[in-house]
């Protein structure tokens, strides 16, 4: 403490108010950068809210005094206490939903509510619910459904409710079979709606699903080449070696519907369903006498010889049998996608071997491992020669691969997944570190450096000074060298001594001749 007593008074004017000026920059410096790297991390609490729902969920923010920060359409909070957060924006209902469920039916009263209009938000609530349930996929960012339920004319019982859903990806387009699940569930939760009269629709792809274009087809299409392709390159590649083997298939299918109903009647075959017999007899006598005719009043009539009775006799049989003619009723649908003809391309790399002469060469695989390659891929694939399949392979030699750009590799940052923002708060206060040390320290451990020579100094007034001390190992001071190898004479040395240090030397010969005044 006394040598920087000692080096602040020896210190003028204009340096003193550059050391005090420094020190006061240097400590506040040191002080912004120690608080923003002690200030707490900021972490994501929502991304990717509608304008309204951020609002709310700011506006709640301010009200309990908790600190964020808006970057973009995503907003953060403190690390430390985003979970907390969440829970309690959660309890108070935020972010809201955009979407209105069941909820909207319960502002309903019986007073001045017509069925028009319960109908109209029975079926908004329906499409909010269900826009909620896709929202909920991780794959979805927004939703919207709209169910038409068609006129509401009376005596029209072939009304058939359709539906159309929009959706946002987080990322990418909707598969097919994503947009396959979606019409199968707007289709379940809606009565008498069929997956078939269920548009789906990507905001960034377009039309996926509809009436009109059936994706079904071409998505198992695709799925079912993709499948083939891998079959058959794991099966050649288990011989050949990994990316030694390319394989290319192409599926021609059906894309018409066909309905078929067929009806074959069979004349030769018969067979009885039915016999029905009936027979009827009646027998009928009549013994009146007869009355006057014609033959009785001939000359040689018999009128009068018989008894006047008659008798008659009726036999009447039927026969009914019913045949039923052989009959065949068949209903065939055929939907798009089986197989009207395959391709498949191979393409497999040679065989490289030293030669005689100890070099390597290439040569093309012989044709009996070709073959039984082609079988083994014809029995992966389902050929089959009489729908027109064709499958061709071919050895040809490969062409080295050669690597384009820079290769990747990790770093320090990558594995230790270390925070930039952190990082730089430290970089800055190591920096702080590192001026104060040298624009404040540094002046001050040199001042002290160059002051320490002077106490040697008065010691050295002494007459009886020892040769050889440490004033030949003074340092130099604002340009003036003290000697390196003093002279043994003390007269000589002394006399240098004054030279190099004249202000120092006064001042010693006047203390000395102040003490001898005293002394005598």
């Amino acid at each position: 403490m006394q040598q920087l007593q000692s080096v602040w008074a020896a210190l003028d004017t204009r340096r003193r108010l550059m050391v005090a000026g420094a020190t006061v920059c240097v400590f506040v410096a040191v002080l912004m950068v120690t608080k923003l790297a002690t200030a707490p991390g900021m972490s994501l609490l929502y991304a990717g809210l509608e304008d309204g729902a951020a609002g709310e969920v700011i506006q709640s923010l301010e009200a309990r005094g908790i600190a964020y920060d808006v970057r973009g359409d995503a907003i953060f909070v403190p690390s430390a206490m985003r979970d907390e957060v969440r829970l309690m924006l959660a309890a108070s209902g935020l972010p809201a939903n955009s979407h209105a469920g069941y909820e909207l039916l319960e502002s309903l009263t019986g007073f001045g509510t017509t069925s028009q209009m319960f109908d109209a938000a029975y079926w908004r609530a329906k499409e909010g619910e269900l826009a909620r349930t896709i929202v909920a996929s991780p794959h979805i960012r927004s939703a919207r459904v709209h169910i038409s339920q068609g006129s509401t004319a009376p005596f029209r019982r072939d009304i058939v409710p359709t539906a159309s859903v929009t959706v946002a990806t987080s990322g990418g387009t909707l598969s097919v079979a994503q947009a396959r699940s979606l019409r199968f569930l707007v289709a379940a939760a809606v009565a008498g709606m069929t997956p078939e009269h269920v548009s789906v629709i990507d905001g960034a792809g377009g039309l996926v699903y509809g009436p009109e274009n059936d994706a079904s087809s071409a998505g198992q299409g695709a799925d079912r080449v993709l499948e083939l392709r891998r079959n058959v390159e794991r099966l050649l590649e288990a011989h050949v070696g990994h990316g030694r083997a390319v394989v290319e298939l192409s599926i021609e299918t059906v894309t018409d519907r066909e309905v078929i109903h067929e009806r074959r009647l069979d004349p030769d075959s018969r067979v009885t369903i039915s016999s029905e017999v009936e027979e009827n007899s009646t027998n009928s006598t009549d013994t009146r006498a007869q009355g006057v005719t014609v033959a009785s009043n001939l000359p040689d009539g018999d009128a009068a010889a018989g008894d006047g009775s008659a008798t008659a006799r009726e036999t009447q049989s039927r026969q009914r049998t019913n045949f039923e003619v052989s009959e065949t009723r068949r209903e065939v649908e055929r939907q798009p996608g089986a197989i009207r003809r395959m391709t498949v391309a191979v393409l497999i790399d040679g065989v490289r071997a030293p030669d005689a002469d100890g070099v390597i060469t290439w040569r093309p695989r012989a044709p009996d491992e070709l073959e039984a390659l082609r079988e083994l891929v014809a029995s992966a694939v389902g050929f089959d020669e009489a729908r027109g399949d064709a499958i061709t392979i071919r050895s040809l030699p490969f062409e080295p691969i050669t690597a384009i750009g820079t290769e990747a590799s990790s770093s320090f940052f990558t594995l230790a997944n270390l925070d930039m923002m952190t990082l730089i708060r430290w970089a800055f206060v190591l920096l702080a570190i590192l001026i104060l040390a040298v624009f404040v320290l540094r002046p001050i451990l040199a001042a002290v450096s160059r002051r320490a020579p002077v106490p040697a100094l008065a010691a050295m007034g002494g007459a009886l000074a020892p040769p050889g001390d440490s004033l030949s190992q003074t340092q130099p001071e604002d340009g003036v060298s003290v000697m390196d190898d003093p002279p043994q004479d003390p007269v000589e040395r002394l006399r240098r001594l004054i030279d190099a240090r004249g202000e120092e030397s006064a001042h010693v010969l006047r203390h000395w001749m102040d003490d001898r005044k005293e002394t005598s």
